[in-house]
């Protein structure tokens, strides 16, 4: 790793839980890429969601947050995966119910199209639960493929499913 002083560049990340404590759940990975990815900037509402692929399991609940690292994008999956597992993901098929899920959505305007690594993330403009929280924080944002807004993606997208916005009851809320 190189001692120099890295760029920091504009990401998005998706915040995902469908089992356990949710709300602390979310709460713990945001404090974890806060500690460990680079500054947060931005923190969607929180908002649930079916499942969606697999839909033969509990509701999600989902945000978006937008990050300022100096981490590469290689660098930048194996941290958030390394956060997935330290709240406790276990990883056996895809689309499975989990504690924590951390998506990279945006990388600054790069694409990347490596086996293990895409991004954008190939699915963004066809999942409500990642566009709405999305459009909260970044409705302006361009997709660097599709040369959309975010705003532009949600108004077209032919996803079903219904987000909506999660009140946190007051026993809910967790100090950091």
């Amino acid at each position: 790793m190189q001692s120099s002083v890295s760029e920091t560049k504009n990401i998005y990340l998706l915040l995902g839980s469908n089992m356990g404590d949710r709300v602390p759940l979310l709460q713990q990975a945001l404090a974890e890429i806060n500690n460990q990815v680079g500054d947060v900037v931005r923190v969607s509402s929180i908002y649930e969601t079916a499942a969606w692929g697999n839909e033969n399991q509990p509701n999600f609940l989902n945000q978006v947050v937008q990050v300022n690292t100096p981490v590469s994008p290689r660098a930048l999956l194996k941290k958030t995966q390394a956060i997935e597992q330290q709240l406790g993901r276990e990883r056996h098929v895809k689309w499975e119910p989990r504690l924590i899920d951390i998506d990279i959505l945006f990388y600054g305007g790069q694409v990347i199209d490596l086996p293990d690594l895409q991004i954008p993330h190939p699915h963004l403009a066809a999942r409500n639960f990642t566009l709405v929280p999305l459009n909260e924080i970044a409705p302006t944002w361009i997709h660097p493929v599709t040369k959309q807004t975010t705003t532009e993606l949600l108004a077209q997208t032919t996803d079903p499913l219904s987000v909506y916005l999660y009140k946190i009851e007051p026993y809910e809320q967790h100090e950091l």
